[in-house]
């Protein structure tokens, strides 16, 4: 039995470099750079005081006032914007009644509610335990976001978070393409989402892996990565749905594979192998051969470690043809959002295949000769992109890469 073809008909985002997929496009063609100075908590004690932070987030603006914002983290307002964006932006909201029973919710994230979490802490010991609210904590655990978005909707689908470090936002998207081919939905609201909070910034910045300034992946001067924040949703669909409805189609999910280096919790392995089980694994199940890739959006991250080793991995599973293959890291615009970062990445690789680009690498000045290939560093480039391999490499070996496509990709046999 044909399995359905799983495409995507809505995009919504909240990041650094922008606020809405439009001018998120718009910001990534001008290769802007979103990574400045941290003030959504004091930095004064940290080695650095930079990251990708969402400026001028006022929930209310962006969440009609029917739904309550009340126990909602950061983490869950930038989820449920995202949500909210990307079901209008698919004709999708109110999300018709008929389809509630069908319509999933898949979220990928990390840090959840610690930041507010952080701040009660800090109030009740300096209250002697007295005048904290225990409902502050409600939104601690990172589950909530999925929580908010499915009990605000009335969605009654399949609802998971997963939580495997950086890669958490693209294995959503891979798992929820799963619900929708294995007929669990019909329906699902996919993504990830990640607050900028002390702990995180702490534990980074004691092992020393966040440049002082801004990242520069692949650069001989790298010095490690900026942390970000934000949030990415895309709405996937079951093909035959979106045709009912005359939907608008972005793109398409082909396929993702997921692996484990099995190495160490913060390294790679250094000969790439999960990286590339994870990579030969997503273009098998997507059906794609390797010389139909056009784009490669890298994990990048601009750590010592990940960026030529990423490039290994590229190399090995790509031979020659790697280095004629543009490959470039945004997260050299918005920052590493950790558990969001594979979402807003994937809301960028479709952009690029709807509207017909590739985002640059930007701070790239001096090319690390272990990372020799083609980062795209002299802009974006206006050229028609049809298969795109998007890479989230994560601490703990956890590996996954999708591959989105055009509607209709150049030769390739769904199944």
């Amino acid at each position: 039995m044909e399995k359905e073809r799983v495409v995507i008909t809505g995009l919504g985002t909240i990041n650094a470099i922008a606020g809405n997929a439009s001018n998120f496009s718009a910001a990534l063609r001008q290769g802007v750079c979103g990574i400045g100075p941290v003030t959504v908590f004091d930095t004064t004690d940290f080695r650095t005081r930079t990251g990708g932070e969402v400026k001028n987030f006022v929930p209310r603006e962006r969440i009609p006032p029917e739904f309550s914002l009340k126990r909602m983290s950061r983490s869950d307002c930038m989820a449920l914007a995202a949500a909210l964006e990307a079901l209008n932006d698919a004709g999708l909201f109110p999300v018709p009644e008929f389809l509630q029973p069908d319509t999933g919710v898949v979220i990928g994230g990390g840090a959840g509610g610690m930041l507010e979490g952080e701040e009660a802490y800090r109030q009740y010991l300096k209250g002697n335990g007295k005048g904290v609210r225990y409902s502050r904590f409600s939104a601690f655990c990172c589950a909530s976001s999925a929580d908010r978005i499915a009990s605000n909707l009335g969605l009654m689908g399949p609802k998971t978070t997963f939580m495997t470090a950086c890669s958490s936002g693209a294995t959503a998207i891979g798992y929820a393409r799963d619900l929708i081919r294995e007929g669990a939905a019909t329906t699902v609201i996919a993504g990830g989402t990640e607050p900028l909070c002390r702990i995180t910034y702490a534990a980074f910045n004691a092992l020393q892996a966040v440049d002082r300034e801004y990242c520069k992946p692949f650069d001989k001067n790298r010095q490690g990565l900026s942390l970000g924040e934000g949030a990415g949703i895309m709405i996937l669909e079951s093909l035959s749905q979106a045709q009912k409805r005359g939907a608008r189609v972005y793109g398409e999910v082909l396929g993702y594979g997921v692996s484990c280096d099995s190495y160490h919790m913060t390294a790679p392995d250094p000969e790439a192998s999960g990286a590339v089980r994870c990579i030969e694994a997503a273009l098998q199940d997507s059906g794609v051969a390797p010389e139909q890739v056009d784009y490669i959006n890298a994990h990048g991250t601009a750590t010592p470690a990940n960026d030529p080793i990423e490039t290994r991995g590229i190399k090995t599973v790509f031979g020659q043809r790697a280095y004629h293959l543009p490959v470039s890291s945004t997260k050299s615009m918005t920052g590493h959002a950790l558990g969001a970062a594979g979402a807003i990445e994937g809301v960028a690789c479709v952009l690029g295949i709807f509207q017909h680009f590739i985002p640059p690498t930007i701070h790239l000045t001096e090319p690390d000769p272990e990372c020799d290939l083609d980062y795209v560093t002299e802009g974006s480039r206006e050229v028609g992109v049809n298969i795109v391999l998007s890479n989230s490499f994560a601490f703990g070996g956890n590996n996954t890469a999708i591959v989105f496509g055009s509607y209709t990709p150049r030769g390739i046999a769904h199944e």
